[in-house]
């Protein structure tokens, strides 16, 4: 990956034009999702996160619970939670959670996995309100998540279905950190590498739960990686380039 290509990883959203179809039928004010919708993609796209600090640098760190692996065969999003920080502070005050209406029944180990019942997402907001809100919450910040390659496919899919907009946040794994210090490492369950840092393992399987382990698993490593000298993700990001 070049440096042009990975301005464009961290950078905007895309050139796309927004349709007078954003959130039809969901409940929202077409021209105030439209409105708010074009105005994140220019601020986004003014946004120079390389050469952002690590210590001042703000991301949202989230998850997501879904009823299976895999958005192509239907399976979908139930819950999304998310925290904000700055730098290696987890803003425990500025947090996100929502559940997610869904008509189609839980998988029963979904339920014994992450102690989300029918019942709970019948009364759930849509999924077009989660994703508005969930937006706001986000505004132009970073995207952390653990695998997130299962959150990224899982978010594409929703906001193209149900906004007919792409989803461009740009989404940064915590392998990115990890990497410096172990190039080798393959993925690994959360709570392995939280237990391998002395993170409390706490409300596993919640979406908010997760994203709060998850942001102290990236502070923790922010913290190393400062330590080691660097001062930029363009600085992490030249560096992995080299060893790759």
């Amino acid at each position: 990956m070049g440096m042009n290509d990975f301005i464009q990883f961290f950078r905007g959203m895309g050139t796309k034009k927004i349709g007078s179809n954003v959130l039809a039928g969901h409940g929202h004010s077409n021209a105030q999702s439209i409105s708010f919708l074009r105005q994140l993609e220019k601020e986004v796209r003014k946004k120079d996160d390389l050469s952002s600090p690590l210590n001042l640098l703000e991301v949202v760190v989230f998850d997501i619970e879904t009823t299976g692996f895999f958005p192509e065969k239907g399976d979908e999003i139930i819950s999304i939670g998310a925290v904000k920080m700055k730098g290696s502070e987890v803003l425990t005050q500025e947090t996100y959670y929502s559940l997610i209406r869904s008509k189609k029944p839980v998988p029963p180990e979904i339920t014994s996995l992450t102690n989300i019942h029918d019942d709970d997402l019948r009364s759930a907001p849509e999924i077009a309100e989660v994703l508005m809100s969930f937006l706001r919450f986000t505004s132009t910040r970073i995207l952390i998540a653990h695998h997130s390659k299962h959150e990224q496919s899982f978010m594409q899919k929703a906001t193209w279905e149900h906004t007919r907009t792409k989803f461009q946040h740009r989404i940064i794994d915590t392998s990115f950190l990890t990497r410096i210090f172990d190039p080798s490492s393959g993925s690994q369950p959360l709570e392995k590498i939280c237990l391998d840092c002395g993170i409390e393992i706490k409300d596993r399987h919640n979406a908010l739960g997760d994203a709060l382990m998850t942001a102290e698993l990236w502070g923790h490593y922010l913290k190393k990686a400062e330590a080691e000298g660097f001062t930029t993700l363009g600085e992490v990001y030249e560096y992995l380039a080299k060893i790759r």
